[in-house]
């Protein structure tokens, strides 16, 4: 019996099933970038002339605003394991808001790049910028969506530190898409090509 509670107490967040759709998208991404770099090694004028047209203050703002949810997020977890139940649909509902103001920011400006003719078939810095940054975007719409789901549960009292499954689950997939910006931002962003 003390083994069972010890493996029970060391067990990953959330269902594991999470945990290889986590992998499996880590994957995935890990092929796009390395792809991106082996095209931004054969282009690099391009690639440094269109990183410099990037609003970098916006993109710094992305990373702080994705940063601030991911830590309500796991405030909420947090507060979820001490059965603070009354805190944690204010926290999921600051990330959730926060995943909301992610999404209005990269819309704002997509709308530049697109009022100014940029486009993915623009280039092929352009092209790497909207797929990276959509692929990522759908990401950021199905972890908003799923923690809006989760803040609506918590709100009827359906999750407790007994039944925190679907909140870790989602909150595991959530800090994967904060990981994924993360890696993203410098990528595009900040790197030069040389």
């Amino acid at each position: 019996m003390p083994e069972q509670t010890a493996t029970a107490r060391h067990r990953l967040p959330g269902a594991e099933g999470i945990w290889a759709l986590i992998g499996a998208d880590a994957v995935v991404f890990a092929v796009l970038f390395a792809s991106f770099m082996q095209e931004r090694r054969h282009s690099p004028a391009l690639f440094e002339a269109g990183r410099q047209t990037l609003n970098l203050n916006l993109g710094g703002i992305d990373t702080l605003i994705l940063l601030t949810s991911s830590w309500c997020v796991a405030l909420a977890i947090q507060a979820l394991k001490r059965d603070l139940l009354n805190v944690v649909p204010r926290y999921l509902l600051a990330g959730a808001l926060t995943g909301a103001l992610f999404v209005v920011s990269k819309s704002a400006e997509y709308f530049q790049k697109i009022s100014h003719g940029i486009t993915p078939a623009t280039n092929g810095f352009y092209m790497w910028y909207f797929v990276l940054t959509g692929i990522h975007l759908v990401h950021v719409l199905l972890g908003t969506g799923l923690l809006t789901y989760v803040w609506s549960g918590s709100r009827r009292g359906v999750y407790s530190s007994a039944n925190r499954v679907v909140p870790e689950s989602v909150a595991s997939f959530w800090h994967l898409v904060d990981l994924l910006w993360i890696v993203l931002f410098p990528l595009l962003y900040l790197m030069r090509a040389s």
